[in-house]
């Protein structure tokens, strides 16, 4: 199928397939921000909530080349509006309630119990719209012994296991993965659960309070290790391999760039075995099936390696291709950046930024075939929209105007 073929019956006159939802999102960083920004990618109008200095992922470096903005910021929020409120008053906690009377969903990411402080509670919002989805993030959940602690995505990785399952094999040592991964996912939970709590409320009227605590998301996502874990399975860093598949690793190869090959179905063993020269491994024992090739891991490794060492790695993976095996080759982010496939699937879209230039964003992860997604704006200015969202909710321009003499706005 090419693009024309998928996208034949888009329509162009949404901007997504939620294009009808309203979202009040009073986040920062990433986890809430990520929420957001998959509604806002989906066509949700989504407002975002900052205090008037704006949030710390404005200033996360590095920026972008000849801006002030940083690369975090703008990946995370576009295509959202921008609403500035110091939510620490009266008169803010006012204009809040004022504009979540007019949405279908409430996204924070504060440290529990901070926004019920301020007044802006579930309670309190629900008491302005009584069929409110409001979506709480936060690193160990609104409850349990431990909901009181700030909750970052490192102290997430390391209380999860995380962190020590993917530590350096030889040393022990425990490494952080190398992106937001628990924001990222709760981010993602998040977004379904606003979806699936909508779902509800359009058959029965009733919103409701949605606790996303980070902590939960990893655990759920780690594969049943959990489990694993209560059972008394020993768990161990794997580095690169495959722990329940032989062959499964990094090759190196001769132009020192590696591809990731393994064995992943039983029927990929003969063909490996033809192009290794080594035909008699089909039915050898230690090496006719898979539980024997775990048995005998390192011995199917040297091969391996040997192997891939005799091919540069592009001329291995076509090898692999011809033959329907599975490989990959170990990329940078740089080398992706340049790569047709990113670029056909449009997951670099040159995007023109609020200070002017552009910058090349992250496009959507998901494709829809009648209502397609796109960068439709860039991240906003602090505040952009301020007057904007107050005047649809009634404000009058003398009253937004002494508003903002008090900075409030």
């Amino acid at each position: 199928m090419d693009r024309a073929e998928f996208y034949r019956e888009a329509r162009s006159d949404l901007p997504g397939p939620i294009h009808d939802l309203r979202v009040l999102e009073c986040t920062t960083t990433w986890a809430g921000p990520m929420a957001g920004c998959i509604l806002a990618d989906f066509g949700a109008d989504v407002i975002k909530v900052e205090l008037p200095e704006g949030e710390v992922a404005r200033r996360v470096p590095p920026m972008l080349p000849g801006t002030t903005t940083s690369f975090m910021h703008e990946t995370v929020n576009r295509n959202k509006r921008c609403l500035s409120l110091d939510l620490r008053t009266d008169a803010g906690r006012e204009l809040f309630l004022e504009v979540a009377r007019t949405v279908d969903v409430v996204i924070e990411n504060f440290l529990p119990g901070t926004l019920r402080r301020w007044g802006l509670g579930y309670e309190d919002v629900r008491m302005v719209k009584g069929d409110i989805v409001y979506v709480s993030i936060s690193g160990w959940g609104q409850y349990g012994p431990w909901s009181d602690r700030p909750g970052y995505d490192p102290l997430v990785q390391a209380a999860s296991g995380l962190m020590a399952l993917n530590a350096e094999v030889t040393t022990g040592i425990p490494s952080r993965v190398p992106v937001w991964f628990g924001d990222d996912l709760s981010g993602l939970h998040a977004a379904l659960a606003a979806l699936a709590a909508l779902r509800h409320r359009d058959t029965t009227g009733e919103g409701q309070y949605v606790d996303v605590s980070m902590l939960d998301v990893v655990l759920f996502q780690s594969n049943g290790n959990l489990t694993l874990g209560a059972i008394g399975e020993p768990l161990v860093p794997w580095g690169a391999q495959l722990p329940a598949c032989v062959p499964g690793n990094a090759f190196r190869c001769r132009d020192d760039r590696f591809v990731y090959t393994g064995c992943i179905l039983e029927t990929h063993w003969a063909r490996f075995c033809r192009l290794l020269g080594r035909p008699e491994l089909v039915e050898e024992p230690g090496w006719r099936s898979n539980v024997e090739r775990i048995a005998n891991r390192e011995a199917v490794h040297e091969l391996f390696e040997a192997w891939c060492a005799a091919f540069d790695r592009d001329e291995l993976l076509d090898l692999l291709a011809a033959e329907g095996l599975p490989g990959a080759p170990v990329r940078s982010y740089d080398e992706l950046a340049d790569d047709p496939h990113v670029h056909s699937r449009e997951m670099l879209i040159d995007v023109e930024l609020q200070e002017g230039g552009k910058a090349p964003l992250t496009g959507p992860a998901v494709k829809f075939s009648r209502t397609p997604t796109a960068i439709r704006t860039p991240a906003p200015s602090p505040g952009q929209h301020t007057r904007q969202v107050l005047t649809s909710v009634g404000v009058e321009p003398e009253r937004f105007e002494q508003l903002r003499l008090d900075g409030v706005v």
